[in-house]
């Protein structure tokens, strides 16, 4: 499927790459814009799993590796557009029971936390703290994501938007559970805390 003997291929040094469809557009297309934001919320992923290697941590790695190699998926999702066209192969597709898993991997992390009475702060536990990063940059991919889906035009699976959805979703409370599982606990926001001091 993929063969990388050389890097650098100089097709790109005027502002264009091709999708996986062999169409060529320019760098700077919204399209290019939502994968490589995909690409950049695994690679935020690989900073977080330096700090869940821990035995107390392992089950939320795990959960973490699925879901970089499903992020590869969904970019390659993104890459090759939906248009109803033959292109001589089954273009790889995020499927239901993806995103399904997601929900249930959030309702069992979920179920070990106490309800949250105030919105949290990104800190804690390194782990947390960088899961928050991962959120909101999988935040952004989400938007730029529905903005694309919105040209006329341009397709985008069902499967991509409500994948990703989910997914910051996970990322959310998978950091107040590293938060919990540490023992740093959740860090609180405090409405107007500073402004009588």
């Amino acid at each position: 499927m993929v063969v990388l003997n050389r890097i650098y291929t100089r097709t790109g040094d005027a502002g264009q790459t091709a999708l996986g469809s062999g169409e060529r557009v320019s760098k700077a297309h919204l399209r290019i814009q939502a994968y490589g934001t995909v690409d950049e919320t695994n690679s935020t992923l690989g900073v977080v799993r330096l700090h869940t290697s821990s035995p107390e941590m392992q089950k939320l790695d795990q959960m973490l590796a699925r879901i970089q190699n499903e992020l590869f998926d969904l970019g390659a999702d993104l890459c090759v557009p939906d248009t109803g066209k033959d292109l001589g192969y089954e273009p790889l597709r995020i499927l239901p029971k993806q995103y399904e898993r997601i929900e249930q991997e959030i309702d069992e992390l979920n179920g070990q936390l106490s309800p949250l009475r105030s919105f949290v702060l990104p800190g804690g536990h390194p782990a947390a703290a960088h899961l928050h990063i991962t959120r909101t940059v999988c935040r952004r991919a989400e938007r730029l994501i529905v903005e694309l889906a919105s040209h006329e035009g341009e397709h985008v699976s069902e499967g991509a938007i409500a994948y990703v959805n989910r997914l910051s979703d996970f990322f959310f409370v998978a950091s107040r559970w590293a938060n919990a599982t540490s023992g740093a606990g959740d860090v609180l926001w405090v409405p107007g805390k500073t402004r009588s001091t």
